[in-house]
């Protein structure tokens, strides 16, 4: 992580004492500050301190159009919509065992928070057209 977050000043040693105290457990953290603060560079931090297996997705939420953050955050199967000529690994399935950063999340409609508040919470999704529960 030393090589992670840079500095020694003593809001930056805080930081990073934070930063191992989360990355021990198997918590969700929600990590808050302005835009270009470097969030993603403490979710980095916290997912290279950790010992987990699979790896770190950043997903920056504003980026993506309302019609498809579902399919994008937990896949889609085959024919479970126009266009959908095969089935897809979402963002969630992506990162078993990892890290998911969901940079901009306030930015997403309600209904795809609510979902994602589901898959924290549970650790199950659900791919779009599908009927199986997927632990994540």
């Amino acid at each position: 992580m030393n090589d992670i977050i840079k500095g020694s000043c003593e809001a930056t040693s805080e930081l990073k004492k934070l930063v191992e105290m989360v990355s021990i457990s198997n918590s969700t953290v929600l990590l808050r500050g302005e835009t270009g603060c470097g969030k993603d560079v403490v979710a980095q931090a916290i997912h290279h301190s950790s010992k987990r297996e699979g790896e770190l997705v950043n997903v920056n939420c504003a980026a993506i159009p309302a019609e498809l953050l579902e399919s994008e955050l937990f896949g889609h199967e085959k024919g479970s919509f126009t266009g959908a000529s095969q089935q897809r690994i979402g963002y969630f399935e992506q990162c078993d065992r990892g890290t998911i950063f969901l940079d901009e999340i306030g930015d997403m409609p309600l209904t795809a928070q609510t979902k994602i508040l589901r898959a924290l919470q549970e650790g199950e999704i659900q791919r779009v057209g599908g009927t199986q529960v997927i632990k994540v």
